[in-house]
């Protein structure tokens, strides 16, 4: 798998999805909501959220901690470094998770849609970004 070298996503064909690499730059003066709208248009059937305290590996988040999207990067992370967070479809959900956290000292969370709702990953930690995306979407068919 080849690394982007510029902003701009490189894409392969999964079976189902046309998934990309992507890389997300991450600095104090972004928003969340421009995080979570870039991640969302690569993984459509998942979503990031951001907690004010990172949660233990297949640990759930209280939803008392979660930050709102209108909130900057540098209000909610204890480690100020900048730079892009690489994301590519065959990392697993924890593996995400960790690097937001031991990098940015960002808590974040992924969720699946299912259906109507959007469910936390806890469970389904040790799946990759592009299973979990699969899954969202089979089961948004049937909403």
């Amino acid at each position: 798998m080849l690394p982007a070298t510029d902003n701009s996503p490189v894409s392969f064909e999964d079976t189902k999805q046309k998934l990309s690499i992507m890389k997300i730059a991450i600095n104090d003066h972004r928003k969340i909501f421009a995080i979570q709208e870039e991640f969302n248009s690569v993984f459509p059937y998942l979503k990031l959220e951001f907690f004010s305290k990172p949660h233990k590996p297949g640990g759930a988040s209280p939803k008392k901690l979660v930050k709102h999207n209108s909130v900057t990067l540098g209000e909610c992370r204890t480690i100020h470094n900048t730079g892009d967070i690489t994301i590519i479809p065959e990392m697993t959900v924890s593996d995400l998770e960790q690097n937001f956290g031991d990098v940015y000292g960002l808590g974040v969370q992924v969720f699946r849609k299912s259906g109507k709702s959007w469910l936390e990953t806890t469970v389904t930690d040790n799946w990759t970004l592009a299973e979990q995306n699969r899954q969202g979407e089979d089961l948004s068919k049937w909403a």
